[in-house]
C-alpha cells in the first residue's frame, strides 16, 4: 500500500480522518487495550494489517492474528518488526482457514480472549458471478462469520467486532447483501454477546482494488481501465484502521461506526482518480476509443511522457452509481464523535426467522454438494428485503 500522504494527494485531500476522534478518546482506548487478548481473523488483509498495527503500540496481552494467506502474515511480521518492533505481549501469527477443523482445534486450545475481531470477507462484486464463487463468498461472509461468534460465546469472550461495507446499505450486489447478512448474525447474537461493527468506504489502494491495479498496470507497461458514471467514497488504509480500532474498542453493543458526511470527504469518480494518479508518476492521461486501442499504443504514448486509458460504462451486474452508509429507518448519532457517525442498530420482527431459514439453506446446499445461482440470490432476497440485485448479464471479468 502506498504512503498515506501519497494516497491523500491522490483522493484529493490534505488531511487524514479520524485521528482527531483517535487523539480525543486516546485515555479510554489507552485503558482498554494494554494487557487485553484480542483474536483478529483475517488480519493480514489490508484492512486486517493497519487494524494490527493500530492495536500492536498499545501493548496488548496477547494479540494473535489468524489469516489464509501464509505470504500475507510473513509481510505483516515483517512490517511490524521493521516499525514498531516489539511488545511485552504475546504476538503470534496463524495460517489457518477459520472455518476448518484446524482453527477449531486451535480455538479449544487456546485461552479465552477479551474481544475476537472478524475482519475476513470476500469483498468484490465479481464474486458472485458462478455458484461456486457466490457459495464461497457467502460461507466467508456470513456462515463463518455466525460460527466464530456461536464459538466465541460458548467461550465467554465479551466482546466481538466485525468489518461490514457501505454496500450493505440498500445493496445492489450479492457481496453487499453478503455484508448485511453478517450485519443480521450480529444483531440477533446482540443479547449473549457485546457486538459492534463498521460500514465504510472503499479502501483506496488495498489489495485487489482497481486502484492497486494502476500501479501494476503501470508497472506492466499496460493501459489503465476505470468506469464511467462510478462514484465511490475513499478512505486510506490507515483511516481504515483507526476507524475498526475506535469501533471495537469504544463501540456500544448493536453500534456501527460510519465517516460523517463531511465538505472534505466527498465521493469521487474513477476517472478523475485514474487521471490524478497517472499525474502524480508524471504522466498525462490520454483516453481511447478502445480496448484495443489503449493496449496498441502503451508505447507511442509512453514515450511521450503519455499514458492510455481506457473509460468504459459502468454497467456491469451489482454496479451501483454512489454507494451509501445507512439503511432507511436507522438511527444515527452524529454528535458523539467529530468525524465519525454511530448507527444505533435495532432488532426486527421475523428477522431471527429468516436468518436461521437462509443458514440453514446455504447448510443444505453445501452438504448436498450442488446448487445454482438463482437458488442463491432467491435465498438472499429472501432475507435481506432491500436487496435490489443489479442484474445486467455483463461481469468485470469479462472487461480489461
Amino acid at each position: 500500500m502506498r504512503d498515506e500522504r501519497q494516497v491523500l494527494e491522490i483522493l484529493g485531500r490534505e488531511r487524514p480522518l479520524f485521528l482527531k476522534d483517535l487523539e480525543r478518546h486516546h485515555q479510554e482506548v489507552s485503558e482498554r487495550i494494554p494487557g487485553a487478548s484480542f483474536l483478529v481473523l483475517g488480519g493480514a488483509g489490508s484492512i486486517g494489517q493497519e487494524l494490527v498495527k493500530a492495536i500492536f503500540p498499545y501493548q496488548p496481552g496477547r494479540l494473535h492474528v489468524v489469516d489464509v494467506s501464509e505470504n500475507n502474515l510473513v509481510e505483516l511480521v515483517r512490517d511490524l518488526r521493521s516499525s514498531l518492533g516489539y511488545i511485552d505481549g504475546d504476538f503470534r501469527t496463524l495460517a489457518l482457514d477459520c472455518g476448518a477443523p484446524e482453527f477449531e482445534a486451535f480455538w479449544r486450545s487456546s485461552p479465552r480472549y477479551d474481544a475476537v475481531l472478524n475482519l475476513t470477507a470476500l469483498k468484490h462484486v465479481r464474486s458472485e458471478k458462478d455458484p461456486f464463487t457466490l457459495m464461497r463468498m457467502l460461507r466467508t461472509n456470513v456462515l463463518n462469520t455466525e460460527r466464530t461468534l456461536q464459538q466465541a460465546i460458548a467461550r465467554g469472550v465479551p466482546r466481538y467486532f466485525a468489518v461490514s461495507s457501505d454496500k450493505a446499505a440498500h445493496p445492489a450486489n450479492a457481496m453487499g447483501a453478503s455484508k448485511r447478512a453478517m450485519e443480521l448474525c450480529l444483531i440477533r447474537a446482540s443479547d449473549r454477546i457485546h457486538v459492534s461493527s463498521t460500514r465504510f468506504a472503499n479502501v483506496a489502494f488495498s489489495d485487489g482494488s482497481l486502484l492497486q491495479g494502476f500501479g501494476h498496470r503501470l508497472a506492466k507497461r499496460q493501459p489503465l481501465a476505470a468506469p464511467l458514471g462510478v462514484q465511490r467514497y475513499f478512505i486510506t488504509g490507515s483511516e481504515a484502521g483507526r476507524l475498526c480500532l475506535l469501533a471495537a474498542v469504544l463501540g456500544d453493543n448493536l453500534e456501527t461506526f460510519i465517516p460523517a458526511p463531511d465538505d472534505r470527504f466527498q465521493a469521487l469518480d474513477f476517472r478523475s482518480i485514474a487521471e490524478r494518479y497517472l499525474r502524480s508518476h508524471g504522466l498525462e492521461p490520454v483516453a481511447c476509443e478502445s480496448e484495443e486501442e489503449a493496449r496498441g499504443s502503451v508505447e507511442d504514448l509512453a514515450a511521450r511522457g503519455h499514458w492510455p486509458c481506457f473509460f468504459q460504462a459502468g454497467d456491469t451486474t451489482g454496479e451501483k452509481p454512489l454507494e451509501e452508509f445507512t439503511i432507511d429507518g436507522e438511527e444515527v448519532v452524529t454528535d458523539r464523535f467529530e468525524e465519525i457517525d454511530v448507527i444505533r442498530w435495532r432488532r426486527t420482527e421475523g428477522e431471527g426467522r429468516r436468518l436461521d431459514h437462509f443458514l440453514g439453506e446455504l447448510r443444505t446446499a453445501l452438504e448436498g454438494g450442488s446448487w445454482s445461482r438463482e437458488q442463491l440470490l432467491d435465498e438472499i432476497r429472501s432475507l435481506v428485503p432491500e436487496f435490489q440485485h443489479r442484474e445486467t448479464g455483463e461481469f468485470l471479468d469479462a472487461r480489461m
